[in-house]
């Protein structure tokens, strides 16, 4: 029995067994193991990834909102400082008309027209590259500072010219007021929504003037359109031009808002 159980373990396939067998079943569950804890590993990372998605788009949407309240600011900013310097040269070659109480303040004009004309400039230039980036049409033309200046310039030189110059008739003025106008549009512009918006924005802003001075608020000398004069659609075209590419050159560089999945 001795010698038959040596012959047996002597055997190459009894010892073949017996080295590998072990070795085989110990790798086995070393494999069940390192495939378990990297299971539980990916498992909890995944919430955690997760979790960082909704995070990621709150800290955008605050960038953007931030973005939003600055661009705003400087537009309103704007629009008083235009409205203050604008409606001062008006009154004092006698265009336009106030009460004899308000006239006697410290900027010579109601109080209600620097905060108007700023929330407008606000609405009118973040309106423009909205509907550029709604349209997809991004405005490309021109789109520096200096370009930006030159425009504002403009538009100072128009309303200028339609208290300095003197025609004939208002006609002629509100010709001339018009090519200019058309001109600045052009030069700065050159895009279909500009224009839309430019004609839609005189449209609104002459029928609130001819409200405001049908109610007795304040009033225009030689009035010729509908109690009001003839060239003011013009200046109104010519100033959402000037606004809205203030506000184009402004939102350049700014995210998209991020949409919420």
């Amino acid at each position: 029995m001795p010698r038959l159980h040596d012959r047996f373990w002597s055997c190459p396939c009894a010892q073949r067994a017996r080295r590998g067998g072990r070795p085989r079943a110990g790798a086995g569950l070393a494999a069940k193991g390192a495939e378990m804890l990297g299971s539980s590993a990916l498992g909890s990372t995944l919430p955690a990834a997760r979790d960082s998605r909704p995070a990621h788009g709150d800290r955008g949407a605050g960038t953007w909102h931030h973005d939003l309240v600055q661009r705003s600011l400087v537009l309103f900013l704007v629009g008083v400082g235009l409205a203050l310097v604008l409606n001062l040269l008006q009154i004092q070659r006698n265009v336009t008309l106030f009460p004899e109480e308000v006239m006697a303040t410290v900027f010579s004009s109601a109080w209600w027209v620097p905060p108007c004309c700023g929330t407008a400039a606000a609405v009118v230039g973040l309106l423009y590259p909205c509907i550029d980036s709604h349209l997809g049409e991004p405005h490309k033309f021109k789109r520096e500072w200096a370009s930006v200046m030159r425009c504002i310039a403009v538009f100072v030189g128009i309303n200028h010219a339609s208290a300095k110059l003197d025609f004939a008739n208002n006609v002629q003025l509100s010709l001339t007021l018009a090519a200019l106008s058309l001109g600045l549009w052009w030069t700065f512009d050159r895009s279909r929504s500009g224009l839309g918006l430019g004609i839609t924005i005189a449209f609104l802003a002459t029928l609130i003037t001819q409200f405001l001075v049908y109610n007795g608020v304040y009033q225009y000398t030689s009035p010729d359109f509908l109690y009001i004069r003839s060239w003011l659609p013009c200046i109104f075209f010519s100033g959402g031009v000037t606004v809205g590419n203030i506000g184009r050159q402004l939102a350049m560089g700014v995210p998209e808002k991020p949409h919420s999945d």
